[in-house]
């Protein structure tokens, strides 16, 4: 994934929708708490699609998915996935 430039403004906010998701405040997104973000922002996303999508953001394959795959997933434009 491409690193996106964004201002401190859009980071805040992209950092704020990051830490409400993040449920056990770990700094990095599960499998289980991505799946609760895009239900809620895209009720009809099938399970499966979601999982891909995560693979596909978690640049570094380390099961989770941090700030700035985040924040760089968000700015591209998350209804694409």
């Amino acid at each position: 994934m491409t690193k996106v430039e964004m201002s401190e403004k859009e980071l805040a906010q992209i950092k704020q929708e990051f830490d409400f998701f993040d449920r056990d405040s770990n700094g990095q997104l599960s499998l289980t708490e991505f799946i609760e973000l895009l239900t809620v922002l895209s009720p009809k996303t099938k399970v499966s699609a979601v999982e891909e999508g995560f693979n596909l953001i978690d640049d570094n394959h380390d099961g989770f998915i941090d700030f700035e795959e985040f924040a760089n997933w968000w700015k591209e434009g998350w209804w694409e996935y």
